[in-house]
């Protein structure tokens, strides 16, 4: 018999839940503005009456129902491949999806799941009121958050608690005494558990989670960029008009420090490349980020356009002003650039390009990036550190056709190495559904 989880101190939980409170409380007093807090706050306002609306309306007492949390789009690219594959298997099983982050909203209106909307904050009311709406038979969480009051509330009343894609970076702050002592009860509580890695399990051991529990299954991105790579369509109103056979970099989810080592990097290898086009998106594309991009383009003498405009393609920059394609255009890349490396956010994901064959470059803030890790050690990727590093290396891949394809063909082997993560999920998530686990709490 497992141990009955190890509860944090009473100071420190009473403090999480007066924090939870509090933010539920300002929920209703939040002012406009585009501020992502204020977003985050003002969302949460009626968000109880509509979980009890949607249970008296849509729930439906005789099918089971899977709840995936995913706080942000990055988690929720993870549960994506597994919901999809479970819809495809399970027709019987209703679907509830919640995020945590405005960011995540437009996304999580993609996933098709029977109820979408925000996680309310993380006190035992809020908790207690959407179990009574949602009525789970599994509550799965994708990656890594794991809220101690939900996860406690729906423990007590067995619902089954999973989590998938499960990773927890050495230098993770949930490491932090503090820390781990608030989230050890909600992680000990814990009926299965899909690690990426073995060094991960054995840091998830660490934090709570029992080692029963866990199973290796790898990370459901690989499916889910591989899925993408694969379902581009080469000859649609988007990428058939940018199509070249000029040398092409792609770079994605810049930010102005990215681009302050990029762009001179680029105007040093278009004098040996005059040829070379560069495809720039902007991790927030507001003018604030796009406009010094165009006049740094156009004092250089170079042919710049937004993605919609009619010249964009003879265009030398090309300027992506919306979100939501970036996937798609890592398809024209002969070699991409990934943002976030330059910048304190840290790297953005790497493996969208990468499944497209493309070898990748990025900044020297990857060390908590896995992905960036097998890229260089497998040579599909590089980090640079310097304007002068970054052009040599375009130099050399965008020079070079066999050094390039060489480097593209290690990044794609990588993603495929990756596949059948979102197959051993879904086995877990169906455990969790029968309940088909062997613990006791």
């Amino acid at each position: 018999m497992t141990p009955h989880p190890r509860r944090p101190p009473t100071l420190l939980r009473f403090a999480y839940e007066s924090a939870a409170r509090a933010a539920h409380a300002a929920a209703h007093i939040a002012p406009r503005g585009d501020a992502k807090v204020l977003r985050a706050l003002r969302a949460r306002r009626g968000i109880r009456s509509r979980y009890t609306a949607w249970g008296a309306a849509a729930r439906d007492p005789r099918r089971a129902l899977l709840w995936m949390h995913a706080p942000s789009v990055g988690e929720g690219l993870q549960a994506r491949p597994v919901l999809q594959r479970l819809r495809d298997v399970r027709h019987d099983v209703q679907i509830a999806y919640t995020f945590f982050s405005p960011s995540a909203e437009s996304f999580a209106q993609s996933i098709g799941a029977d109820f979408v909307d925000y996680l309310p904050f993380d006190t035992p009311a809020a908790a207690r009121a959407a179990l009574d709406a949602l009525r789970p038979t599994a509550l799965v969480f994708s990656k890594l958050d794991v809220w101690p009051s939900l996860a406690r509330e729906a423990s007590r009343r067995g619902v089954r608690l999973g989590l998938i894609s499960a990773t927890l970076a050495a230098g993770s702050g949930r490491r932090h005494p503090l820390a781990a002592s608030l989230l050890r009860d909600a992680y000990a509580r814990l009926d299965a558990v899909g690690a990426i890695d073995a060094s991960d399990a054995t840091r998830l051991v660490e934090l709570g989670v029992h080692p029963e529990t866990i199973c290796i299954t790898g990370d459901t991105r690989y499916d889910q960029v591989w899925a993408r790579a694969n379902g581009v369509d080469g000859d649609g109103p988007l990428l058939a008009p940018l199509r070249s056979t000029r040398p092409t970099l792609v770079a994605g989810s810049t930010w102005p420090a990215d681009d302050a080592v990029l762009l001179p990097a680029w105007l040093e290898l278009r004098r040996a490349a005059p040829s070379a086009r560069l495809i720039i998106a902007p991790h927030e594309p507001t003018a604030a980020h796009l406009e010094p991009i165009e006049r740094w383009g156009r004092a250089a003498a170079l042919r710049v356009a937004r993605l919609d405009a009619p010249d964009a393609t003879t265009a030398d920059v090309v300027i992506v002003d919306r979100v939501g394609v970036l996937g798609e255009l890592y398809a024209l890349a002969d070699v991409a650039f990934v943002g976030g490396g330059f910048h304190a956010a840290g790297l953005h994901s790497v493996l969208e390009p990468a499944a497209f064959g493309a070898p990748v470059l990025f900044g020297p803030r990857c060390q908590a990036s896995r992905d960036a890790r097998l890229l260089i050690a497998r040579g599909g990727g590089a980090s640079v550190d310097s304007v002068d590093a970054l052009r040599d290396r375009l130099r050399d891949w965008l020079g070079r056709d066999d050094a390039r394809r060489s480097a593209g063909d290690a990044a794609r082997a990588l993603v495929q190495h990756g596949l059948g993560a979102a197959d051993r999920s879904l086995a877990l998530v169906e455990r969790l559904l029968r309940g088909d686990t062997d613990r006791t709490r």
